[in-house]
């Protein structure tokens, strides 16, 4: 049961920080008006699907991340000529439903050849219907139907290129936008779960105990307070206490904890962890805390998103300096650590969980074809150029931006897979 939890819990971090990326996207090319097609997590073949109002939202196979696709983000394909036979069905004048295949098979239908077709600006139809012409107006929101799907048109007016620069901008900005929004909520969060440090504290208290280790062994619990270790009185001083215990690997030593207002002696021998340096005994210590108050909660979680944007960067920076693949994590390798970091408790998950979704949003700023980065700088390129790049060299770009990254993923994942099953 404990495996399934945490494997629940690591899918439900990844499933979070992607849908609200995505639902960034979504929610403000709505509001600027853009007919978004689908909003999909994940990418390959449909595990799970349907449609809401003119939203098909999809659940998808390979968890890399997830889309919202515009209308006109994509050159729009109109498959519709002049001479091709189709049948509209047309209710109070108006067509609501445009046919292209399986014509003798519709019912309540008309059916005639097309002369004349606009589904973006004026959005008509004439048809030669038996040697005679009949025009109708196509409802903005009519369905195209065709080898057995369905699609909605799109007018020019809801299409992504028809928008200003600075609601596209925003559509796009808002994916990275709702991450740092989310990381910022998660960070005071945990703040929330943990506290804060307690001014002029005078005590270190035990805040997890790894089990199988001489702490658990030696039946101390969270919240022990340590007063002393081989006679030397601990205080508040964290550091010293764990330089003792490094430097008393395979040594008995002598503690001295209070718990619930009584003190009493243990003897305690730490002892190596695989990869670690130094004695270890298998404990998390920690100064005292209390609960934080609204005014810090906000302080610390800035300082938070600060610090970790800082330590992101720094990352960026020595990966560039000495590149190696080695050094990269794919999804796999996310997921386990992911999973290890689920075992210490829904507090440690909550601040990964920030720290992956600043991560994310940053990440997705970078200038990298196919990117949201990317697409930004193509928008900054049209505002000052006043003319928007030409949309086939910008598709090109992200095509094989995609291409290269998705290359990337799978040879990372690969990396992963070995690193596993080699330990």
């Amino acid at each position: 049961m404990e495996t399934i939890r945490i494997v629940l819990m690591t899918v439900l971090m990844f499933f979070v920080i992607v849908t609200v990326h995505e639902w960034g996207h979504y929610y403000f090319a709505k509001r600027a008006g853009i007919l978004v097609r689908e909003f999909a997590i994940g990418f390959g073949p449909k595990l799970f699907s349907y449609k809401r109002n003119e939203t098909r939202f999809t659940l998808r196979l390979l968890p890399f991340g997830g889309f919202a696709r515009m209308a006109g983000e994509d050159p729009e394909i109109n498959e519709i000529e002049a001479g091709q036979t189709i049948a509209v069905r047309v209710t109070d004048g108006i067509v609501k439903t445009i046919y292209l295949d399986q014509l003798d098979n519709r019912k309540n239908v008309v059916r005639g050849e097309v002369q004349h077709i606009d589904l973006e600006q004026a959005l008509t139809v004439k048809l030669d219907v038996d040697g005679e012409d009949q025009q109708y107006t196509v409802h903005p929101q009519a369905m195209m139907v065709t080898k057995g799907q369905s699609i909605q048109i799109a007018p020019k007016d809801r299409q992504y290129g028809s928008k200003t620069v600075g609601q596209r901008a925003m559509a796009i900005f808002a994916g990275p936008l709702m991450n740092f929004i989310l990381a910022f909520v998660l960070f005071g969060l945990h703040i929330q779960m943990v506290g804060v440090q307690v001014d002029n504290p005078t005590y270190v208290q035990i805040n997890d105990i790894t089990a199988g280790m001489p702490a658990a062994e030696a039946d101390l619990h969270k919240g022990d307070i340590i007063e002393s270790v081989n006679g030397v009185a601990i205080g508040a001083n964290v550091e010293n206490m764990i330089k003792l215990i490094a430097d008393s690997q395979d040594k008995p030593m002598k503690w001295v904890v209070r718990r619930d207002n009584k003190t009493f002696d243990l003897t305690i021998t730490p002892r190596a962890m695989e990869g670690q340096k130094g004695g270890k005994v298998g404990i998390v210590p920690e100064l005292p805390t209390r609960q934080a108050g609204v005014g810090e909660t906000f302080k610390f979680a800035g300082q938070s998103m600060v610090r970790t944007t800082d330590i992101i960067f720094q990352g960026f920076s020595q990966l560039i300096q000495r590149f190696s693949i080695n050094d990269l994590g794919g999804p796999v390798r996310t997921f386990e650590v992911t999973g290890q970091i689920a075992k210490q408790g829904i507090e440690q998950l909550t601040y990964w969980t920030a720290i992956m979704s600043l991560y994310l949003g940053i990440f997705n700023l970078l200038p990298i074809p196919a990117l949201d980065g990317s697409r930004l700088v193509f928008l900054g390129v049209e505002a000052v150029r006043g003319r928007p790049v030409d949309p086939s060299r910008e598709g090109m770009v992200h095509f094989v931006g995609f291409a290269m990254l998705f290359l990337l993923m799978i040879a990372v994942t690969y990396n992963d897979i070995l690193r596993l099953i080699n330990g």
